[in-house]
């Protein structure tokens, strides 16, 4: 049965959380990883979220995706494709971890540059944020548990925004 979406308040410790498997995640990859993003909306201090920690690892380019993907296997995590959004290499997560989705992406992937723009957009900009905040629980009830109707409701958003920020938009956070 699918579990319907949920949106709770921000909470202090998803920075902390993120720490944590930054931490771990940055251990095994060493130099491969050029930097490890909290992307998402949890990233966003004061933001209501789902809570799930949304990662970037970004590389220098998809010649070192198999070193990444050989390296996070000794964590325990699993490859899991670009799952629809080309140059996001997803993974699965460990068993007994908090729950967190880990993407792996070129430097120059343009993914990679819409969500750190909308973040960075998002935690500069306490209006843009309030309205994302409040779409975001409204969608959760409209959609319930259909979490890709979710996802792409909130698209006409994101798009606005990025268009305003010189980006094209795709779902995000």
């Amino acid at each position: 049965m699918a579990e319907p979406v949920m949106i709770v308040p921000y909470d202090l410790e998803w920075p902390k959380i993120f720490a944590r498997l930054r931490d771990d995640v940055s251990a095994v990859m060493g130099a491969v990883a050029l930097r490890i993003e909290h992307v998402g909306s949890t990233a966003v201090p004061g933001l209501v979220a789902k809570p799930v920690i949304d990662i970037d690892v970004v590389i220098s380019s998809e010649l070192e995706l198999q070193e990444a993907i050989s390296r996070l296997l000794l964590l325990g995590y699993s490859y899991a494709g670009e799952r629809g959004i080309e140059g996001r290499h997803a993974f699965v997560q460990p068993m007994g971890l908090p729950t967190h989705h880990l993407y792996v992406c070129a430097a120059d992937n343009p993914e990679l540059a819409r969500h750190i723009a909308f973040r960075n957009h998002l935690i500069t900009d306490r209006a843009a944020s309030d309205a994302y905040g409040e779409l975001k629980q409204e969608l959760a009830r409209t959609f319930g548990e259909d979490r890709e109707g979710y996802t792409n409701a909130k698209t006409a958003f994101i798009a606005d925004i990025l268009s305003k920020l010189a980006f094209r938009s795709g779902p995000q956070g």
